[in-house]
């Protein structure tokens, strides 16, 4: 009897951990949802430029990377070196993009830890789903039978 009641001791203790933790994330819930609309105002607001190292190109990116703008400066003609210039355009995107990225990591921070926007950039969802496991004592949530 004493193992029974044991059993169901362990399991009461159980069921009002899960619940302290539901608690804790319907409580997180409210505070992302109540933030959203700022938050989506921040991410959209998000513009970076960046020039080359040599001033001839210039990139404007948006939150996620777009090209909104790019400016070349006439001087590109005196060397007409389209791979040269290329490759200096895609450089200075990738530094502007890279900058937008942090920025949108910096303005999600206080809703979502940086690693975790970062792993969504970067459509890392495995990540994710570990996490989910650990966060809900390995329960398998995502495994398939």
């Amino acid at each position: 009897m004493s193992d029974l009641r044991a059993a169901v001791q362990a399991q009461a203790h159980r069921n009002q951990m899960l619940k302290a933790r539901a608690a804790e994330l319907m409580g997180e819930l409210e505070r992302l949802r109540s933030g959203l609309d700022e938050l989506r105002r921040n991410l959209l607001s998000i513009s970076v430029t960046v020039t080359s190292d040599d001033g001839m190109v210039t990139v404007t990116v948006g939150p996620r990377g777009q090209v909104q703008r790019l400016d070349l400066d006439p001087r590109i003609y005196r060397r007409p070196d389209a791979r040269a210039l290329a490759d200096t355009i895609l450089t200075t995107i990738q530094r502007a993009v890279a900058q937008a990225q942090e920025r949108v990591e910096a303005v999600c921070k206080p809703y979502v830890p940086p690693e975790e926007v970062r792993e969504h950039l970067n459509f890392d969802f495995t990540a994710s789903m570990r996490r989910l496991d650990q966060q809900f004592g390995g329960l398998g949530l995502h495994e398939r039978s």
